[in-house]
């Protein structure tokens, strides 16, 4: 283990500087060399670009990508809680690329997505091309450390970035093994990405003034996160109602119908609003919210409109991610609360806004108010309200996420191995009985020959039942020679199919009250038992292989 260790951590600093590199590549070339471009231009192109970008993201992804699916971060997550993690490598300059021309030519999707899928794909490929130094759970780790790198590059905050990545699998748990690891790909991926980039602040215009902490913020804080954690929650369902839809319509469909909203949002928002706030991540729409005082009215009309722009740009197969998109939501609901509530000589509310309505929908409560604290500034007085605006959000969020593969806590050791395949455990040199057999065949053979309690009764490779030496004491033992097995056995116990899982087996076992189950075919044909006694013993082999 003391070898391992420093193996880790050196694999972590590559992967972070690499990952460091490839973002600051992508968000040069999206940002700075399209989206910027694109905003100076004039309206009809602004309504045009994204069904442009949209298409190119879907003819990148069916050719370069060999029919990658535009998903991003929720790659990530799936690939956490699978027993082996893959990302295909090749997959990822087309998803780089899809995510640059759908972001680039304005959809209204973040930069992260793509950063942590980069992430996440190298830190799994830095595992596959040095596997023989490494353990299998070391894959896990590499790939949680590349998420939290690309977070943290992405958005110039590297704590943010380790706590997401630590936080997002689940949404009422944490994982801790890659915690160092991921520090220390954190750190260096944000080195690089500064070395490159520079060090500019994601939201330069929240959270910047002094202030002291007042008890009115805390109740502010809980008010805004309440209705957070409501709005996290609808936006939640309708993102997950959009992903259904990316994937049901024919892709000439859902490009026309997404590039054909696009344009309509795009030309009401700049009749609305006096200017586009409606194209790319949302940082646009954030620095006209908080350049002047607006009415209720336009920020309703903001909100609305920014959550139409993220679900078409997803429902069309856009790539990107929804850390941005959800954060601009928050800030944008936190000024209409701070409106009603006649608060608007501060940025509080919005910054309030931010750290609950990212906490609800992405169900990290802490990565959101530390990415509060490291993106704008802030200090006490605006983390103390932010972590009760955060922790408000969550009471009434429920178990809905924007991330689709996200689990509700991490599984203990026993119930991390009952979602083993029924085969792990499965015994196919099984001496069966013939239904033709004699009660007294059976207690020779099976019960003393070979100490079988029970024994299952099959006929041309047919499964029929189960006979046990219970069944023997209804009957006299001069009857044993008479006796046939058949009339015996019994019909109504279980049989567990190949698709099951132990923790299927257990539960039928339990159920039925017996201590072994025959696994059968869907044609009834015998394949061999599962005892329980056999899945003790796998607990124990790999907690030892493991260990």
């Amino acid at each position: 283990m003391r070898v391992a260790i420093p193996r880790i951590l050196l694999a972590a600093l590559a992967v972070g500087a690499i990952v460091g590199l490839l973002v600051a590549a992508f968000e040069w070339v999206t940002v700075t060399l399209f989206l910027e471009n694109l905003l100076e231009r004039p309206l009809w192109q602004q309504a045009l670009a994204p069904f442009v970008g949209l298409s190119l993201a879907a003819a990148l992804l069916k050719w370069a990508g060999r029919g990658a699916s535009p998903s991003t971060s929720d790659e990530y997550i799936r690939a956490f809680h699978e027993r082996s993690p893959k990302l295909p490598l090749m997959q990822l300059p087309a998803k780089l690329a899809a995510g640059v021309a759908t972001i680039g030519f304005g959809g209204a999707v973040g930069l992260e997505g793509p950063s942590i899928f980069t992430g996440s794909t190298v830190g799994l490929a830095v595992q596959s091309r040095f596997h023989r130094f490494f353990k299998r759970d070391d894959a896990k780790v590499l790939l949680t450390a590349g998420a939290a790198a690309g977070v943290a590059a992405i958005f110039q905050a590297p704590a943010t970035g380790v706590i997401f990545a630590l936080e997002a699998p689940y949404r009422d748990d944490v994982t801790r093994r890659a915690l160092l690891p991921s520090l220390i790909a954190a750190a260096a991926s944000y080195v690089v990405f500064a070395a490159i980039i520079g060090q500019d602040a994601v939201l330069p215009f929240l959270g910047r003034e002094q202030r002291d902490l007042r008890l009115a913020d805390i109740g502010g804080g809980a008010l805004v996160g309440l209705l957070a954690g409501f709005g996290g929650r609808g936006v939640a369902y309708l993102v997950r109602r959009a992903k259904e839809v990316a994937v049901q319509l024919p892709t000439s469909t859902r490009l026309l119908t997404g590039g054909a909203l696009m344009a309509t949002i795009t030309v009401v928002a700049d009749s609305v609003f006096g200017e586009v706030t409606t194209l790319g991540p949302g940082i646009s729409a954030l620095e006209w919210l908080t350049a002047e005082d607006h009415s209720l009215t336009l920020i309703a009309a903001l909100f609305g409109l920014r959550i139409a722009a993220t679900l078409t740009t997803i429902g069309a197969g856009g790539t990107g991610g929804l850390f941005i998109p959800l954060a601009v939501q928050g800030v944008i609901m936190g000024r209409f609360v701070g409106e009603i509530l006649d608060e608007t000589d501060t940025s509080l509310y919005p910054t309030l806004g931010l750290a609950a309505f990212l906490g609800a929908g992405y169900r990290v409560p802490i990565a959101a108010v530390m990415f509060v604290a490291e993106s704008t500034g802030a200090g006490a007085s605006y983390v103390v309200p932010a972590l009760i605006a955060a922790a408000a959000s969550q009471l009434v969020a429920g178990e809905s996420s924007v991330a689709s593969y996200q689990r509700a806590v991490r599984l203990g050791h026993l119930e991390r191995r009952f979602t083993l395949p029924i085969t792990s455990a499965l015994s196919t040199d099984v001496l069966t009985a013939p239904p033709d057999a004699t009660a007294a065949e059976f207690v020779y053979v099976h019960v003393l020959g070979r100490r079988e309690r029970e024994v299952p009764v099959v006929d041309a490779g047919r499964y029929l039942g189960m006979c046990s030496l219970d069944q023997l004491e209804e009957i006299d033992r001069e009857q044993w020679d008479e006796v046939e097995v058949g009339t015996l056995m019994r019909t109504e116990l279980p049989a567990a199919g190949p698709s099951w899982t132990l923790r299927d087996a257990v539960k039928a076992m339990d159920m039925a009250d017996v201590d072994q189950l025959p696994v059968i075919d869907t044609d009834g044909n015998f394949i061999g038992v599962v005892r329980a006694d056999d899945i003790l013993k796998l607990d124990e082999i790999l907690e030892e292989t493991e260990g």
